[in-house]
């Protein structure tokens, strides 16, 4: 019976092949962005899923308590030791301190080959911790001695090549000669560290002394703590335990530590403690897939119950011959699931076409390895069942129950046919959902617009970024300053320790002003740069004046903002104040106050500044250059830098490149919203297209009467036209406060934000409505100008 019914539904489709084919074309698309988002979703649900015991992983973090609630990954030095020694309820607990991007150098037969990679000094528990296995198949890491470290296998290939790495030596940062003692197989991209380079936690010494200690004076966000737990832990009750900890290294900061214990599984998720994509993105993402996948079924439903009329004689032959509803019924879904496997086909061969430059929007490495396990395979045959399900079964049931002498008779009512209402409600439904996707779209791309070429307070564009050594000289460091600015395309140079913006190595401090007894209750960013920073970055002085050059810091500029949180009302006033940083790291008199400016990106409010020249703090050169002989320029910039810097590796980049990157993930989001949005609007098309086909046909006699009664070309497409304009406006008028409450809610991310201006909503309406116009015009047209006396004749 299945074979037989599978047969005739084949015919009939052939038969039908124009409505077949937009059916098939329709259905792929929406399952060619179902399967992406599987893949894009799977991926990021895999984060740190490999590990063994990973429900027992935890790391540390701390909520810093001030006038905000700032969420740093990482507890202070000492905690680790201190819960290890107090409390029992962890199996292994360990240190890991993440370095980016270090040079590495090794030496050969009088050659030098130097490359750049990411580092990580940790205790030997965290391999315990984290399974992380060597090639020999063990997973005991052999880096308990000093300057010893562990190597992937893509990192010993690009060191030593093909010899063997095991006892061979680098030099980490033109510092310490290290050796490595082991090679660990290549770590996944979906796991936590990314380091290339594992060295062990007591080299850390002859790197960073803070952090190799065991304070309770501050946290760096790159030291971070994690614990195996043993089995059946209360967390709560340990947070809670924690905070004992507070009273007893910490009991006169304003600083207020609340010691957190996050799982492994939450860590990707997490945006608060730069997780890599919040959970509510993933929910996001899957809903416009399934919302893609429902316009989809949708087109198919309109236009199958459409043809209902074409195929009325068919059922009451059929019905006649002896077939029961159920046959019919079962017919019908035999075509639906041929319709849909051809459409699947077709969408897994787009998405293989797609997924390259998925990968290169995304940043990800999905490959046709991603597909073939047990979780695709079972989405698969689920997706295909449901949308057969969705797709076929109204259809069916409508077929099945026509009354075979009104089917031969030709003298169905709309309601056999599924009724002007349920058409029309479904496509009504198909454009609240596109218009919804295109108001998300335009104000996405304006919030982002909004957030890049807004003024910022300072200059960003043709500013080239420069790292420099941390062991520079002054009179060094004047010196190349100098050299570089004899090029006539450098126009102007600073050195600095962060950016005014993007300056994501800025510093939450403590602040004591004018001799207050107590510290300031908000923490202040740092900005060290040298006598032309201002100039550098373009920002404006609103009170007193610039520092002087001198050997030691004594003079302050702060921002606008920081007069306002110590409650000085005329910038004037607070010149001549006294401010202290960090217990002592930089103190001195107010001397100007600059205007203030986005110390970060448009999700956090502009915060208390602090600028003065401190150059053992130093990180990067910040170059302004005339981009018009930028190449002329950069090429001067290298040399004179590679000259004074031999045994390092010139890099740089734009400083308006790394403002843009604090926007990655609300662009990837854009172009994701806006991709799936061209296609809702391309099935839905193809879905009125069909219609309209339908719709002519049954309007040829009314069009042909009227025209004989003299109705002009327009109002004959209008009348063809009018329905449709109607259901946009209807759709329009549930879009609009759906749209409003999600992007409302997407906006209140940021605290700089574009407004939901109303011309946004009307926008969107007209965008379909005039491709939906374009769409249907040609049969419009050419239902228009026909000869009345055949559609008549017809009659």
């Amino acid at each position: 019976m299945f074979k037989n019914n599978l047969k005739i539904a084949w015919r009939n489709l052939v038969k039908r092949k124009g409505f077949s084919f937009i059916n098939i074309l329709g259905l792929s698309m929406g399952f060619g962005c179902s399967i992406l988002i599987f893949l894009f979703v799977q991926y990021h649900l895999q984060f740190d899923d490999f590990h063994q015991n990973a429900d027992r992983i935890y790391r540390f973090n701390t909520e810093e308590h001030r006038d905000l609630i700032d969420y740093e990954a990482a507890v202070p030095p000492g905690f680790a030791n201190a819960f290890k020694q107090d409390y029992d309820y962890a199996e292994i607990v360990a240190k890991s301190a993440d370095r980016d991007n270090w040079l590495i150098t090794i030496e050969k037969n009088a050659t030098k080959k130097q490359l750049k990679a990411n580092v990580a000094f940790t205790e030997a528990g965290f391999f315990k911790i984290f399974n992380y296995p060597l090639v020999d198949g063990s997973n005991t890491a052999p880096i308990s001695e000093p300057n010893t470290a562990l190597i992937t296998e893509q990192m010993a290939q690009k060191m030593f090549g093909d010899e063997d790495p095991i006892n061979k030596t680098f030099v980490l940062e033109n510092n310490q000669t290290i050796k490595v003692t082991g090679v660990l197989k290549d770590l996944p991209k979906t796991t936590l560290t990314q380091a290339q380079v594992f060295l062990s936690f007591d080299t850390l010494k002859s790197y960073d002394e803070f952090m190799s200690s065991e304070s309770w004076g501050g946290i760096n966000s790159s030291l971070h703590c994690y614990a195996l737990m043993r089995p059946n832990q209360n967390i709560a009750q340990i947070e809670d335990q924690l905070q004992g900890y507070v009273k007893k290294f910490r009991p006169d900061s304003k600083n207020v530590h609340h010691y957190k214990l996050q799982a492994l599984k939450d860590i990707h998720f997490d945006d608060r403690y730069s997780g890599g994509i919040n959970a509510k993105s993933l929910w996001i993402f899957s809903l416009i897939g399934l919302f893609i996948l429902v316009v989809a079924s949708i087109n198919f439903i309109n236009i199958s119950t459409a043809q209902s009329v074409n195929r009325s004689k068919e059922v009451g032959v059929r019905k006649v011959l002896g077939s029961y509803k159920r046959e019919l019924f079962w017919q019908f879904m035999a075509e639906t699931l041929i319709v849909s496997v051809l459409a699947l086909s077709l969408g897994v061969s787009l998405c293989l076409l797609a997924l390259p430059s998925f990968n290169t929007v995304f940043g990800l490495e999905l490959s046709f390895k991603e597909l073939l396990n047990m979780k695709f395979l079972g989405f698969i045959v689920l997706l295909l069942g449901l949308v057969t399900l969705l797709a076929g079964s109204y259809p069916g049931v409508l077929l099945a129950r026509i009354a075979p002498v009104l089917a031969l008779k030709r003298k169905l009512s709309h309601n056999d046919t599924g009724g002007y209402l349920t058409r029309k409600t479904l496509v009504v439904t198909q454009f609240v959902i596109s218009i919804v996707l295109i108001i998300g779209s335009i104000v996405v791309g304006k919030q982002l617009k909004y957030a890049i070429k807004s003024d910022l307070g300072f200059a960003k564009d043709g500013i080239v970024m420069v790292e420099i050594p941390e062991e520079i000289e002054t009179t060094q460091l004047l010196g190349l300053k100098e050299r570089i600015l004899q090029n006539s395309g450098v126009e102007n140079l600073t050195a600095c320790f962060a950016s005014p913006g993007a300056g994501n190595n800025s510093w939450g401090t403590s602040v004591k002003f004018n001799n207050r007894p107590e510290s300031e209750e908000f923490s202040m960013q740092v900005k060290a740069g040298d006598i032309d920073y201002l100039k550098a970055f373009d920002i404006d002085l609103v009170a007193g004046r610039n520092f002087y050059v001198k050997d030691s810091v004594d003079e302050i500029l702060v921002n606008e903002d920081f007069v306002q949180k110590v409650g000085v009302s005329d910038p004037q006033e607070i010149l001549g104040s006294q401010i202290n940083i960090n217990d002592g790291l930089a103190k001195g008199t107010i001397v100007g106050v600059v205007a203030d400016f986005h110390d970060g990106d448009f999700h956090e409010k502009i915060n208390p500044v602090f600028i003065a020249p401190e150059p053992r703090l130093y990180t990067e050169l910040a170059i302004k250059i005339n981009m018009a002989s930028a190449k002329n320029a950069l090429q001067h910039i290298e040399n004179e830098w590679s000259a004074a810097f031999p045994d390092y590796v010139f890099e740089y980049d734009f400083l308006d490149d790394r403002v843009a990157e604090l926007y990655q993930t609300e662009q990837r989001f854009l172009s994701l919203i806006g991709i799936f949005s061209g296609l809702a609007i391309f099935i839905g098309c193809l879905g009125i297209y069909g219609l309209i086909l339908f719709f002519v046909v049954q309007k040829t006699k009314e069009i042909g009467i009227r025209k004989v009664l003299g109705a002009g070309l327009s109002s004959l497409v209008g009348l063809v036209m009018q329905d449709f304009l109607k259901l946009i406006l209807i759709a329009g008028a549930i879009a609009t406060p759906i749209a409003w409450y999600f992007m409302n809610q997407w906006l209140e991310n940021f605290e700089y934000r574009t407004p939901l201006n109303w011309w946004i909503f009307v926008l969107a309406v007209v965008i379909i409505m005039a491709i939906t116009l374009l769409t249907i015009s040609y049969q419009a047209i050419k239902a228009a100008i026909a000869n009345p006396v055949k559609s008549l004749r017809i009659e």
